[in-house]
């Protein structure tokens, strides 16, 4: 545990130097039309939409895992307990990201429908 703890440290460290590095670049760019055009090309634009959809994916995780250790141990229990839809037949064709989706779902209609008797702020 201690080593991914060791590793979420240097990828926030990470994600912190990239921010600071993009903001600099979107400051300058107006000002340089040489690094706007370079900032703008297709392999800059893909790598960043690379990051964004990892960070998105990791965010919907993250968000997902909170709840189920903080607020409902059970419905961890039951999510984990779920078999595949083809897993009765012998072939198990889901994915982690299928897997993760549909659980992202329960957890989303389970607090949606808990919302419903909650009074608004």
């Amino acid at each position: 545990m201690d080593d991914l703890h060791t590793r979420m440290l240097r990828v926030t460290e990470d994600l912190r130097v990239i921010q600071r590095e993009l903001n600099c670049a979107a400051m300058q760019a107006p000002n340089d039309p040489e690094l706007m055009e370079a900032l703008s090309a297709l392999p800059e634009t893909e790598a960043i939409q690379v990051l964004c959809k990892s960070l998105d994916q990791m965010r919907h995780f993250l968000w997902f895992y909170i709840q189920v250790m903080s607020n409902d141990p059970e419905l961890g229990d039951k999510l984990r307990q779920e078999k595949p839809p083809n897993a009765e037949n012998g072939t198990l064709d889901t994915s982690f990201l299928d897997k993760l989706t549909r659980a992202d779902e329960a957890v989303l209609l389970r607090y949606l429908a808990d919302a419903k008797d909650r009074k608004p702020n």
